[in-house]
């Protein structure tokens, strides 16, 4: 699914460069929950726009289900991005004084899908993530917690090879993100979607099954995690 080969970044100012990632390889399956963690300056940010196709590597390769993404120009990168990527972020992205359903509809518009298909698409997703009674509810109507389900459900609206989640409980409560948590590993093991996690928090690493970790722009660990950590399931629905 996901090939990182030798991968380096260097930002270059004016004279100075600097090496955000250097010699970077790993592999990551089809089905699997990966977290990448590191603390504040690891290159971990750096890789997740990598893998995100929001940035190039200076050198090495990135291979996305059979495509290398590493060579592609502006219009074929976002071309994966829209096709390929589900993308959940830490500060939600959400419109704000827009329904859920509409939020999650709105990929789905920008890639030509029929209105009553992205109804039914949306509808699915939403009740997935346990907000079936919170559709037509403005997304600043909503808790961090429920915002980010709404986040989740549009990240998996256009069926991604990947979802890529940036510190996605980074502006919610400890009892939310058990929640957020709960429902990650449920499309995981019951959906089976491929999901690749951004996180400087051990904690909310613990609850992937497999744990990258990134020091100084590069690989200092790459194992299984043996104990993965269940998340309370609360009221989630699937």
């Amino acid at each position: 699914m996901i090939n990182v080969s030798h991968i380096k970044k260097i930002y270059k100012s004016g004279t100075i460069e600097t090496e955000a990632l250097h010699d970077v390889s790993f592999n990551i399956k089809k089905g699997e929950f990966v977290a990448i963690m590191g603390p504040s300056g690891s290159g971990k940010s750096t890789l997740m726009h990598i893998l995100g196709a929001l940035d190039t590597p200076t050198s090495g390769t990135y291979t996305l289900d059979g495509e290398e993404v590493s060579k592609l120009t502006d219009d074929s990168l976002a071309d994966i991005r829209n096709r390929k990527i589900g993308f959940i972020f830490q500060a939600f992205n959400l419109l704000p004084r827009t329904s859920a359903l509409k939020n999650v509809m709105l990929p789905m518009r920008y890639a030509g899908i029929p209105y009553e298909e992205r109804i039914e698409k949306a509808k699915k997703y939403l009740k997935m993530v346990g907000l079936s009674e919170r559709m037509e509810h403005y997304s600043n109507q909503l808790s961090g917690g429920q915002q980010q389900r709404v986040a989740i459900a549009r990240g998996l609206a256009m069926n991604p090879s990947i979802l890529l989640a940036d510190e996605p409980t980074g502006n919610i409560a400890s009892a939310q993100a058990e929640e957020v948590m709960a429902i990650f590993q449920e499309i995981n093991e019951k959906e089976g979607h491929t999901i690749v996690m951004i996180t400087h928090e051990l904690d909310i690493a613990d609850h992937a099954k497999r744990i990258i970790t990134i020091r100084d722009g590069n690989v200092l660990s790459d194992k299984k995690n043996p104990h993965q950590k269940k998340a309370k399931k609360g009221a989630i629905i699937l």
